[in-house]
């Protein structure tokens, strides 16, 4: 076990505990509280194997005192969502620990999700209600928005860095360049924000027409919904005339008995469809129009050599951060994430220089 595997379940353990400090239920508190256990537990363990000493207390890494600030900016349903998104890189590493260690891997330890379950689903005090709260926040933070941020600015500083210098290079910084930019960041931010509404307001359509055929066929066929029911929970394990009675007693209330139709038989979750496509679209546009401002911005107040020295080198900047803050989720080094994103950043904006460079000579021959 690695330095690197330590630290990130040290930096969960810090991370589980700051949620449970800032969790207004008590049951949801008390769940990562013990995940923030588990996760110490695990941390103290693959260093005692690794002979490896642990600082009292535990140190946090930056990208966890950083992702800790985010959640108390943003709330703490964005941290949620990048632990859960850790959580495979989590159980490889403990896995591959437990091989090279020649242990049995029983895959219990290392799956937190089904562990954050059990706990929830074990608590006696934990109502059905929470079970639910909890469920949603999960889902809804399980594309983490954190994340759609960043690639969202990458997008537009990358296109829209190597359209200007693309111009640039036709004109030499001059004239028309800044036109070009403003015109990239609005077709770009646009177009990404027209994307996202399609996106979001086709899903929701979809799942609306699929949850009124499933309405329709809960009053045409009673019966046979009700059969569908009882094998979905036979297929789960549950004994036969248990099953067909937690199918009966559903059927009584045809509101309930949709709705447990819907997540079962076809899998949808009610509350992604409360999502309004307009936002999602805003979002995407500014999201996208923040990166591509960045290398236009210089044009703004000055042009030719200087405009492009300036561009590049604040377009270079931004890159860096945005290759630091994919570390965030990757867990990767942000010296090797900040400059990998900056050389193939700038690559990209090299190659359109040439371009516009070699089509601005033709057209002035």
């Amino acid at each position: 076990m690695t330095t690197k595997n330590i630290q990130t379940e040290v930096d969960a353990s810090f991370l589980y505990q700051k949620m449970a400090e800032h969790e207004t239920e008590d049951s949801l508190a008390a769940v990562f509280r013990q995940m923030s256990l588990i996760e110490r537990g695990h941390a103290e363990a693959f260093a005692k194997k690794a002979n490896v000493v642990l600082e009292n207390p535990m140190r946090p890494s930056w990208r966890a005192k950083t992702i800790n600030f985010i959640g108390k900016v943003f709330g703490y349903d964005y941290v949620l969502g990048v632990l859960m998104d850790t959580e495979k890189g989590i159980s490889s590493a403990i896995v591959a620990g437990k091989i090279k260690q020649k242990v049995d891997v029983t895959g219990a330890e290392t799956n937190h999700v089904k562990i954050l379950q059990s706990i929830l689903e074990t608590q006696t005090t934990t109502a059905g209600n929470h079970l639910s709260k909890f469920e949603s926040k999960h889902r809804s933070v399980g594309g983490n928005a954190i994340r759609a941020a960043v690639l969202g600015g990458n997008d537009g500083l990358v296109s829209n860095f190597s359209l200007v210098m693309g111009i640039a290079g036709a004109t030499a910084g001059q004239e028309g360049v800044l036109l070009a930019g403003l015109a990239g960041l609005l077709a770009g931010g646009l177009s990404m924000a027209l994307g996202e509404w399609i996106s979001v307001k086709s899903s929701q359509e979809l799942y609306e027409n699929q949850m009124q055929l499933e309405m329709e066929e809960l009053e045409t066929n009673p019966e046979g919904e009700r059969q569908e029911l009882a094998l979905i929970y036979m297929a789960k394990g549950i004994p036969e005339s248990q099953a067909q009675e937690m199918a009966a007693d559903i059927m009584k209330d045809k509101s309930h008995a949709h709705s447990i139709l819907v997540k079962e038989e076809l899998g949808i979750n009610a509350e992604e469809l409360k999502g309004s496509a307009i936002e999602a679209a805003v979002y995407s546009f500014i999201l996208f129009s923040i990166g591509a401002v960045i290398p236009v911005l210089p044009f703004m107040f000055t042009k030719g050599l200087t405009a492009i020295i300036i561009s590049v080198s604040a377009s270079a900047l931004g890159l860096f951060l945005i290759g630091g803050a994919i570390t965030l989720f990757t867990g990767k080094n942000v010296w090797y994430s900040g400059f990998r994103q900056v050389f193939f950043g700038l690559a990209a904006a090299a190659i359109t220089f040439g371009i516009g460079k070699l089509i601005g000579v033709s057209v002035a021959g």
